[in-house]
């Protein structure tokens, strides 16, 4: 049975190793790293994972998904949703977005806003088929991203 809980300090190496596997593959095709693993080098999860921004989706002690989400002045900010690849295929990553709106509409916000990278296609399209609309295409920190918006109503 799986349930999602915030990450805890002691959580950092997990969350990294998923991100690590969950991205990894992307190099090759981007040509470069991609950000969510540029965000171990700043220590960026540690930070995320000290403010309450980090849901860990966990089964039994297993990690098997992860969830960055960030209040921002108008939207949730959905700055990184990831599953580990072995657990791909069983529905982990619908349940992270569903959580994603769950706790936007708890925080009070009418929307959620994320991006990707414009070559990771298979990312877009589910975004696309939960909702997401394109807002913009951005060329930030040397990588060039899509901002997608859901409104939730």
């Amino acid at each position: 049975m799986s349930a999602i809980r915030l990450a805890r300090a002691t959580d950092r190496q997990a969350v990294e190793a998923l991100v690590t596997a969950a991205y990894g593959h992307y190099v090759e095709r981007i040509g470069k790293t991609p950000g969510p693993i540029r965000d171990i080098g700043d220590n960026r999860y540690a930070r995320h994972i000290a403010a309450g921004h980090v849901n860990l989706l966990v089964e039994g002690d297993e990690v098997v998904g992860l969830l960055v989400l960030i209040p921002k002045p108008d939207t949730l900010l959905l700055d990184n949703v990831a599953v580990a690849p072995a657990a791909q295929g069983r529905g982990f990553g619908r349940k992270l977005m569903e959580m994603a709106e769950t706790r936007a509409r708890q925080l009070g916000f009418d929307n959620v806003t994320l991006y990707t990278q414009e070559l990771m296609h298979e990312n877009l399209a589910i975004y696309r088929r939960y909702g997401y609309v394109e807002t913009h295409r951005v060329e930030e920190v040397g990588l060039r991203r899509i901002y997608l918006r859901k409104p939730l109503s």
